[in-house]
């Protein structure tokens, strides 16, 4: 058995070996059973085969021997003849006697040398007795040629098949007949084969041709057993004796029970391919598990987001190593933790209970939420968290498990980004100014000019001493209103260009877009450009950082006017229009310029993107962001003329 399990080994492998050696052994198992079984069936069948021989031949030397007897008779019967001649009265008396004592023989038949029947026992009609005349014919013949007792062949007859013995008698030296006795063949082996033999076998007396002259059951046999033939001498002629076993199962008993262990040695082998098949399907999941959870685990090690496993009652059961790296404690150290938490922070800690509360109940926000937490080492750092469900495979719920971001940097640079766009802005504002300075510059002239004059005329008449109070009163109020303009110019170039924070409030848009006109008008009539300003006869209310849409306002308007720069003066028109409704505010700045070529389109908003020679390519970027900030959207349309449309959009402020 052990060179058995090294084949194995050597054919399968060690893994394999394990697997298959019990089916090899079982099945090695049933393979000798079967042997065993096959070895018994043919011992059994050699012991009948032996059995039937001896039995048979018992039987033939019981009939034999009986028939010896018989013949015996027979030839004391002749021997009375021969002494006392054919017409003996003792022959009568003797004759019944022999049939008496042997009930195999069914008639004593005494006939003369010349054929005819002279005397027959029990009686019969004269010429009759024996067999055939050719049959008889012969026997008669055959006695008196050797002198002594003869078979003759077998017959078949009312009572069954039947043969005849032949003792010829002789008188004097002479042949003067023979004394005929009839066998049944059924009869000889009623009263000669035992009861135990006729349990056992079917025996049946045969011819020469193989037809059945007599039998000792007449019951079919309904699967023949083994079978023996054996010539039937005396009376020889051809005869035969055939047994024939009757089939049946003495070990029926044994049978069944190996028949049992051979159906059970077989669903064991059964059994155990289908567990060999189940453990190579296990060990099969088992790897492709250990592949799946390697391939798993690479992955969750390189990512950088932090995972976090929590069951329902809020105890850590899974962390990986970008959580650890990110809060500074080990796996070890984390795993099992209950609230409060080690990276929570102290100062924190009622509204990191309240949001750790509201995920246990499944109110996390869809979106995730910002918290402050603290490493090891005592740094803070924001942190952005996404809870989800922990689904197992029976579908319950069984915990949380959050993706944390560390957005510390993140946000620093949007801070940094923020800055660096207000400073843009600024710049930008600066610019426009600096561009807008010459004629800002005529603006102020004008009413500081009608200021100065109004001041000389007053001075004047008080000069001349007949100057009337009321005389005074219209020129001191026009250099009031001049003042007054001198200054809101003065305040809105301060405002535009100042450095501020957003201030977002609800504004009149229509104010908004008439401030932005009133900083470029004097550009437009410098440049022969007619503006027609139409305005929404509600004003729209937006919440907007006034001085930043003013800003984009200014910096569209500003565009709409260099693009009218090589188009002759008579269509230098300019058409600026506010509407509102449907939530949406919308404002348009429509010119008749050169229009946008198509390769400039899909550029126009690009940072550092710029037609001009000395432009920035910031402004229409710095517009679609402040824009964008406020809710809002902005682009640009081909004008149905000449030119193109840009127009933006705010949402309405609620119940204006």
């Amino acid at each position: 058995m052990a060179f058995f399990g090294e084949a194995l080994s050597k054919r399968f492998g060690n893994r394999e070996a394990i697997q298959v050696m019990p089916l090899a052994a079982m099945a090695l198992v049933v393979m000798l059973l079967v042997v065993l079984l096959w070895l018994l069936h043919r011992n059994e069948i050699d012991e009948e085969n032996r059995g039937l021989i001896q039995d048979i031949l018992w039987v033939e030397q019981n009939i034999h021997f009986h028939l010896t007897t018989d013949v015996e008779r027979l030839q004391q019967l002749a021997d009375l003849v021969s002494r006392d001649g054919m017409d003996s009265d003792e022959f009568a008396i003797q004759s019944r006697a022999v049939i008496a004592n042997s009930p195999e023989m069914t008639r004593v038949v005494l006939r003369r040398a010349d054929g005819p029947v002279f005397r027959s026992m029990p009686p019969s009609e004269v010429g009759s007795g024996g067999g055939t005349d050719p049959e008889w014919s012969r026997g008669v013949t055959l006695a008196r040629t050797i002198g002594r007792q003869v078979y003759g062949g077998a017959y078949g007859g009312k009572g069954g098949g039947a043969f005849d013995a032949y003792v010829p008698v002789f008188r004097d030296g002479q042949f003067a007949g023979v004394v005929v006795g009839v066998f049944s063949l059924d009869a000889l082996l009623v009263h000669h084969v035992p009861w135990w033999f006729a349990q056992k076998y079917k025996l049946e007396i045969v011819d020469a041709n193989g037809a059945v002259l007599a039998a000792k059951s007449q019951m079919p046999l309904s699967e023949p057993g083994s079978s023996y033939q054996l010539r039937f001498e005396p009376p020889g002629q051809g005869l035969s004796l055939v047994a024939t076993v009757y089939r049946s199962d003495p070990h029926l008993a044994r049978n069944v029970l190996a028949a049992a262990i051979v159906a059970l040695a077989l669903l064991a082998v059964r059994s155990l391919w289908a567990v060999r098949r189940h453990v190579r399907r296990r060990l099969a999941a088992e790897q492709a598990l250990r592949a799946e959870h390697a391939f798993r685990k690479a992955m969750e090690d390189s990512l950088t987001v932090g995972l976090r496993a929590r069951d329902l009652e809020g105890r850590i059961t899974y962390v990986n190593p970008a959580f650890c790296h990110m809060m500074g404690w080990s796996q070890e150290e984390l795993v099992g933790a209950l609230p409060p938490m080690p990276y929570w922070v102290p100062e924190d800690l009622e509204r990191t209970m309240e949001l750790h509360t509201a995920v246990l109940r499944g109110d996390a926000p869809p979106d995730g939420f910002e918290i402050v937490f603290r490493r090891k080492t005592g740094e803070r750092f924001n942190a952005l968290i996404y809870e989800a469900p922990l689904i197992d495979a029976d579908g319950r719920h069984t915990g949380w498990m959050a993706s944390v971001l560390d957005v510390t940097e993140r946000k620093r640079a949007e801070e940094m980004a923020r800055q660096q766009q207000d400073k843009l802005q600024r710049t930008a504002r600066l610019i426009t100014m600096g561009e807008m300075a010459s004629t800002l510059a005529h603006e102020l002239n004008q009413p500081l000019s009608a200021i100065a004059s109004y001041a000389a005329g007053c001075l004047n008449r008080l000069a001349a001493g007949d100057a009337r109070p009321e005389e005074l009163t219209a020129p001191l109020t026009k250099l009031g209103e001049q003042a007054q303009r001198a200054g809101q110019i003065i305040r809105r170039i301060h405002d535009f260009v100042r450095k501020s924070e957003p201030a977002v409030a609800p504004c009149s848009l229509n104010q908004v877009i008439e401030g932005a006109v009133g900083f470029v008008e004097a550009d437009a009539r410098k440049r022969g450009i007619r503006i027609n300003l139409s305005l929404d006869v509600v004003s729209p209310w937006v919440d907007a950082d006034r001085i930043l849409i003013e800003q984009v306002a200014l910096n569209l308007a500003r565009n709409a006017m260099e693009a009218m720069g090589q188009v002759p003066r008579s269509q230098r028109v300019l058409d600026i229009a506010v509407r509102g409704g449907g939530g949406h505010a919308e404002v348009r700045f429509a010119d008749h310029g050169t229009g946008i070529p198509p390769e400039v389109a899909s550029c126009l908003f690009t940072p550092f993107y710029t037609t001009k020679d000395e432009g920035m390519g910031m402004g229409l970027n710095i517009c679609r962001s402040i824009i964008e900030a406020h809710h809002g959207r902005l682009w640009f349309e081909p004008n149905s003329g000449e030119g193109s449309i840009f127009l933006f959009t705010l949402p309405e402020r609620a119940g204006s």
